[in-house]
């Protein structure tokens, strides 16, 4: 009876309603409940839950993996994930809960480089521009310097809306018509993924050792001498060290963050330590 159930959920169809619905909860729920170790794991589920609703609704084992599924770590510029979001709508109506390898690819695939283009064109590009005009319009005594700001909220929110509809649409295609392609697309969003968070790691992270060994007139810097061997290795290790310490059972975000905040301390000061500690024994 039980999968009978589940297998009638599977043909549940979304209704321009319940894509509305999560367009409004998008534009001001994603950011909800946001933190350091899921970020917008919590607003992900809050957004996208009238569709598990209408997707999931009779079938309470299925809407227990799909909000498990949905609760996982999500972080993009918001005005992107409606394309991944329409997305994964449009995949779990066609395939139910079969297809939460491909959702989790997707999105750990897409946010990553969904956030750089977002970054770059919602709020670097856009604030530069919609805000100068509007700024230097209100100095010269122009009233409509007010009101360029709310024309570019109404743009963005239209934008937002036809991002969610676009992705819905593409979505779909990938269920029906592509089905067959899914595991290597799964495995292509997964590699880009991991391409995107090993090119943070080397550039965003800036790990130095303090510390440079002499030995007659020749003077070896040990940070360099690691970069030599692999660059970015040091980068790469406390990375490493942070998801092993994630792990641990106590071991909170917040938690982590002192470790590294006392780590930097330290690499940054080794040669000073290691100064002190010479200068006490000998």
């Amino acid at each position: 009876m039980r999968r009978l159930k589940s297998m009638a959920n599977q043909h549940n169809k979304l209704t321009k309603s319940d894509i509305n619905k999560v367009y409004v909860r998008n534009l001001f729920g994603l950011q909800l409940g946001w933190n350091y170790g899921k970020m917008q794991g919590l607003g992900y589920a809050y957004v996208i839950m009238p569709a598990l609703k209408r997707l999931y609704g009779d079938d309470p084992e299925a809407m227990k993996k799909a909000l498990d599924m949905h609760l996982a770590y999500f972080n993009t510029t918001p005005a992107m994930s409606h394309l991944i979001i329409g997305a994964d709508m449009a995949i779990e109506e066609e395939m139910g809960m079969e297809s939460e390898e491909v959702v989790r690819g997707l999105k750990a695939g897409l946010m990553g480089p969904f956030a750089g283009v977002g970054d770059t064109l919602f709020i670097a590009i856009y604030r530069a521009i919609i805000f100068s005009i509007a700024s230097y319009m209100a100095l010269d005594g122009n009233a409509f310097g007010l009101v360029i700001p709310l024309i570019g909220v109404i743009a963005v929110m239209f934008v937002r809306y036809r991002f969610t509809y676009l992705g819905y649409e593409q979505g779909r295609k990938i269920a029906t018509e592509f089905g067959n392609k899914l595991r290597s697309l799964t495995e292509g969003a997964s590699i880009l993924g991991l391409t995107v968070v090993g090119g943070l790691v080397a550039s965003v992270i800036t790990y130095k050792i303090d510390l440079t060994f002499n030995v007659g007139e020749v003077s070896m810097v040990v940070s360099e001498m690691l970069d030599k061997i692999m660059p970015g290795l040091i980068p790469v290790l406390i990375v490493f060290m942070s998801y092993k310490l994630l792990d641990k059972e106590k071991m909170t975000s917040t938690k982590l963050i002192f470790v590294l905040i006392g780590l930097g301390m330290v690499l940054g000061n080794l040669q000073n330590i290691l100064n002190i500690i010479v200068g006490i024994f000998s």
